[in-house]
């Protein structure tokens, strides 16, 4: 695979050995330099708002009205202004007074609370099992839960913070060029903290800079200090009480331990009280003596702040109660399907365990359980939506699976991303931007310069190929739904024509739009919720419909009006019946059949406009990497060493897929990352068993999947959604 950068001219796509060479721009003295703004029109996109379903007020009133006008700032960026002082001196010290004004809030009653709170009260009087009431005296309980509160944090010292805060601030300044913080973000995080209730931040954790970057950013903005719990594994016994001192919080080993365990009741009671209040400038030392090797001081780099729309904790507990419904899990929802048992989709939403199962989570009701993980998913998909997109990722997107010249699909696939309320990370002249992406991504391509003013760019094969998809991969939230389409168009061509077949015999088809639909279901139970971030109060069939809308607001679908059938486009004649009149939005599901009829006379056909081709096969390619990982997972079923532990497989499935890639050529495959989403998934659609033994939970066959038959048919049945 390969991409020519032309220096005086722009040429068609030749041919390179492996078939994937393509032109990239012309930078010809005579051509316009053209300009990439994040911009559509006057205004930027705003991303990361909470769900308007089930946090309804927060949407409302924890939004910043004039956020449109609001830019962004540099918080690293200290001068004499942020300061209460003014003068030559000032302007040489602004960083140590800048420290020594941040406000540090005490926290000296912070025991005593804990020690009052109700967990650690009952344990003291014995009202629970394992308690002071079973033997053991409520003056060593005290003493166990100071001990524990010793392990988790000391009182924070102020000098300490604002010396760290200074060398901090000195450091990332050598390190970064800026870093960005849209300051209409952090208005609406301010107005959330004015309400008076602790504030809770959760991190996606990209990069190791979040340990530092957060907690400094926050501090910076006046909130505060932040406080994240920290492994105490990861640290030296030294780094553990220096951090401490700083405000540090570490787990205490106990509180991870089985829930039959009397050891971790208590270690459990005290960290389930001390949620508040967690740690400062965790993992900070690591972290730096990390990137000081790592990057060092010769090139200074640019970083920005992704922050969602904050929303009530209570009011999404007292929402998302009130419409949980019937849930299946994948195997009772795929597995017929899978084995050609039966056809229709179960008209039921899909529940699947996609949390890690932790000591703590285990403490909870079940109920409280199910409450955990889809508010988790929720906050997973606010996340993912505020996050802007890098250029690497657009490059690397490009020269994986668009394959045309460079220069015309960067700035279409820009406009793409904006057009669906994405925002990017960058902007500047066109060229400037591809020559920077480029740069960034000299480990994993090579620039060969072949003629005068002519550059071929090579992604390096192995590795290179995997981490070009693992970039591209940001990419795919922005076109999921059309991805989701599209391999569901595939899988419903699969069996009609030729997987090579023209685009103009494949537009002959009639494709109906409860055939669509069907499919669409079958690769959205499929896919890992990680991935798809469904929300939990979306149904399936809004989804379904969304997909469809996209495909047709795309291009690629054409509705075909036949002969007596109701235009698709005249809604002015839709029928609801009673029972949707009264129901809220989102809540439609298959069982009102009567209320999707109209749907069976509905066709569609694919686009033949010139562009539905090459736009069909790069959606389809957006999701290959993880379902031809799922295929070779299939296909690796009666190869794999069970029973195992789930650790031991991967690595079982992942040289599997090493030695695949190496054969076929299909690095994208080859990651850790997605043998081990294989794995959930199919232990979630019962092909494989966790059973309980001796030495810890292992993995088994399942009987049903022992022949080498199901087998097959379960790889088909992934296969179809693979566009070749």
């Amino acid at each position: 695979m390969a991409t020519m950068l032309e220096g005086r001219r722009q040429t068609q796509p030749r041919s390179s050995p492996s078939g994937r060479e393509t032109s990239l721009w012309s930078s010809g003295f005579g051509m316009k330099l053209e300009a990439i703004t994040p911009f559509l029109g006057k205004y930027r996109p705003f991303v990361g708002r909470c769900c308007q379903t089930c946090t309804p007020k927060s949407w409302e009133s924890l939004f910043h009205r004039s956020i449109t006008d609001l830019g962004f700032c540099s918080v690293i960026l200290v001068k004499e202004e942020n300061t209460r002082f003014r003068g030559w001196l000032v302007r040489r010290l602004c960083y140590f007074l800048w420290s020594l004004e941040q406000h540090i809030p005490p926290c000296q009653d912070a025991p005593q609370k804990i020690e009052e709170s109700t967990g650690v009260q009952n344990l003291l009087s014995g009202r629970v099992p394992g308690g002071a009431g079973e033997g053991q005296a409520p003056d060593l309980v005290k003493k166990e839960v100071q001990r524990i509160l010793g392990h988790i944090q000391a009182s924070p010292r102020p000098f300490l913070v604002r010396l760290f805060s200074w060398a901090l601030l000195r450091f990332l300044n050598c390190l970064f060029l800026n870093v960005q913080l849209h300051k209409g973000q952090m208005k609406m995080v301010q107005k959330a903290a004015l309400a008076g209730s602790p504030l809770v931040l959760l991190s996606t954790h990209k990069t190791l800079l979040d340990g530092i970057l957060l907690p400094f950013m926050l501090l910076s903005q006046g909130l505060g200090v932040l406080r994240v719990a920290w492994d105490s594994r990861a640290c030296s016994p030294a780094l553990r009480v220096l951090l401490r001192k700083l405000g540090g919080l570490f787990l205490p080993p106990e509180a991870n331990l089985s829930l039959d365990s009397s050891e971790g009741l208590l270690a459990r009671a005290v960290v389930q009280a001390a949620s508040a209040p967690l740690g400062l400038w965790t993992g900070a030392l690591a972290v730096l003596r990390s990137l000081w090797s790592h990057w060092g001081c010769s090139r200074r780099i640019c970083s920005r702040v992704h922050l969602a729309q904050p929303f009530s904790l209570q009011e999404y507990i007292v929402s998302a109660r009130s419409c949980w419904g019937g849930r299946q899990t994948l195997e009772q929802l795929l597995q017929p399907i899978v084995l050609g048992q039966c056809t229709a989709v179960p008209d039921t939403e899909k529940e699947q365990e996609w949390t890690p199962i932790t000591g703590p989570l285990l403490a909870l009701k079940e109920e409280d359980q199910l409450l955990v993980r889809r508010l988790s998913c929720h906050v997973l998909s606010a996340s993912v939506g505020s996050a802007a997109v890098m250029s690497t990722a657009i490059m690397a997107t490009l020269l994986l699976f668009k394959h045309q010249k460079l220069l015309g699909e960067f700035s279409w696939l820009t406009e793409e991303i904006l057009l669906r309320g994405f925002d990017v990370g960058f902007s500047g002249q066109l060229r400037s931007l591809l020559k920077h992406s480029l740069s960034l991504l000299r480990a994993h391509v090579a620039l060969l310069h072949i003629r005068q003013g002519d550059l071929l760019v090579v992604p390096r094969p192995g590795p290179g190929l995997t981490q070009l998809a693992r970039l591209s991969a940001e990419l795919l939230p922005v076109f999921l739904s059309e991805a989701v389409g599209a391999c569901a168009v595939r899988g419903l061509l699969a069996g009609r024509v030729p997987p090579q077949g023209p685009w103009e015999l494949q537009g002959i088809l009639l494709l109906s739009q409860n055939e669509l639909y069907r499919q669409i279901l079958l690769l959205m139970h499929l896919l890992p919720q990680d991935l798809l971030l469904l929300k939990p109060c979306q149904s399936s069939y809004c989804y379904c419909q969304e997909v469809l809308d996209r495909l047709i607001q795309c291009g690629l679908l054409v509705a075909e009006e036949t002969p007596g059938s109701r235009s698709a486009c005249d809604t002015g004649r839709q029928r609801l019946s009673r029972k949707l009149l009264w129901k809220p939005s989102g809540d439609f599901t298959d069982s009102d059949s009567d209320d999707f009829e109209e749907a069976e006379g509905r066709y569609f056909r694919l686009s033949q406009q010139s562009h539905c081709p090459d736009f069909f096969l790069f959606l389809c390619r957006l999701l290959s990497p993880l379902l031809k990982a799922f295929a070779q997972a299939a296909a690796f079923l009666h190869q794999g060493q069970l029973p195992d532990t789930e650790s031991g497989y991967t690595e079982q499935l992942f040289q599997f897929l090493q030695a695949t890639a190496q054969e076929e050529g299909i690095f994208e495959c080859a990651d850790p990352k997605l043998a081990i989403s294989a794995i959930w998934t199919f232990r979630d659609l019962g092909v494989l068993q966790q059973m309980p033994s001796p030495a810890g939970p292992r993995l088994h066959l399942s009987p049903t999947f022992a022949s080498r038959e199901n087998q097959q048919k379960l790889e088909q049945f992934i296969r179809q959604f693979i566009c070749s």
